[in-house]
């Protein structure tokens, strides 16, 4: 049996994640899908769409997909429908999680990588986060869950952008930006959204052709000098803080969730990476929400593939660099407060000497 794509969808109360998950999952695309929700509450999926409820809270639709509550825990679910899948008593092509608005998406990611059981049924595809354009500034600067909802996310989806000017929509794009540069933006009207930009996004795929967009943090209307972080003497300030924007610009919110990439077009020494990794994940995993890149290794001709979500890191083979292509590593790491000067450095110090 090939392995089952997982989304989890999160965002902060009030969203717009059910709203999404409805469109999705009555546009006539084919596919059967199941759907995880931690809780039904008052926002739950439309009871004309429920056709039956088991004694296993495993819900049948009208339109072939399935919906289950999680009693037990998300790893105890995960298994019973494999299980049933396996066993020809379920029929679904994939599974979306739907989390609370005030979860963390870091331990259910995990889930996926820690237990044998699920990493050999399901393959994790991504983390959507939806984030309400009308409250969201406020939310984040209250709310950790809802920072880290933005700097775990492989695709941010803005909702209700129409009931903000468009002035305050790009101060709020350009503050995710900052708060997570690898994640595409998009604002959406009632969940009105393209199924390939649900689906199949690859996130978490270490075989997946992945490169970092070598523009993603290029100068955009509002000018940051990045320049090469090879040389980081000149790339002090944080993104967001200290930089010369309007009078209407997002300086003043001290997001703790930040981002930064490190850039060098030197080759690794995969020991000395190794050992200087793991001896950080060690100390700050926990406020290491995603570190990914594409790295120059020192010994091999092809991309090595990296990502790691809190103290789960690993690392595969790409694609082999192409003649003529400049070889270089890119790594952008998305925490909270994480120590950038020790985390550059040590990146620099892992280099191989020539």
């Amino acid at each position: 049996m090939s392995l089952i794509p997982a989304t989890i969808l999160t965002g902060f109360l009030g969203s717009g994640k059910t709203t999404l998950l409805k469109r999705v999952l009555a546009e006539a695309h084919g596919q059967k899908i199941a759907v995880i929700e931690n809780e039904f509450g008052e926002e739950n999926i439309d009871s004309d769409i429920l056709v039956s409820d088991t004694k296993e809270q495993i819900i049948q639709m009208s339109n072939g997909c399935i919906c289950c509550t999680i009693r037990e825990d998300l790893r105890a679910t995960l298994q019973l429908l494999a299980a049933k899948k396996r066993e020809g008593l379920l029929d679904f092509d994939r599974v979306v999680i739907e989390t609370t608005g005030l979860a963390d998406p870091g331990p259910v990611a995990q889930t996926f990588f820690m237990d044998d059981e699920i990493a050999e049924s399901y393959l994790l595809d991504s983390i959507l986060t939806l984030v309400d354009a009308k409250h969201a500034q406020q939310q984040l600067d209250d709310r950790q869950e809802a920072r880290r909802q933005v700097g775990f996310a492989d695709q941010l989806f803005i909702s209700k952008s129409d009931l903000v000017t468009a002035q305050d929509l790009d101060d709020l794009m350009h503050r995710l930006k900052h708060m997570n540069p690898r994640a595409p933006q998009k604002a959406v009207h009632f969940g009105d959204v393209v199924l390939s930009q649900v689906f199949d996004l690859r996130g978490f795929n270490l075989n997946a052709k992945l490169d970092i967009d070598p523009d993603f943090l290029k100068d955009d209307d509002h000018s940051h000098d990045h320049g090469d972080h090879a040389d980081h003497d000149h790339h002090q300030h944080e993104h967001g803080e200290h930089c010369d924007h309007p009078s209407h610009a997002h300086g003043h919110h001290h997001d703790d969730v930040k981002s930064f990439v490190f850039k060098s077009d030197r080759p690794f020494d995969a020991v000395k990476l190794e050992d200087f990794l793991g001896a950080i994940v060690n100390i700050y995993g926990p406020r290491m929400l995603r570190y990914k890149g594409v790295l120059f290794m020192k010994g091999t001709d092809r991309k090595v593939i990296f990502q790691g979500v809190h103290q789960l890191m690993g690392s595969d083979l790409g694609p082999a660099w192409v003649e003529g292509e400049t070889r270089c590593s890119k790594m952008v790491f998305i925490g909270i407060d994480l120590p950038k000067d020790i985390l550059l450095q040590g990146m620099e110090q892992s280099l191989a000497t020539v």
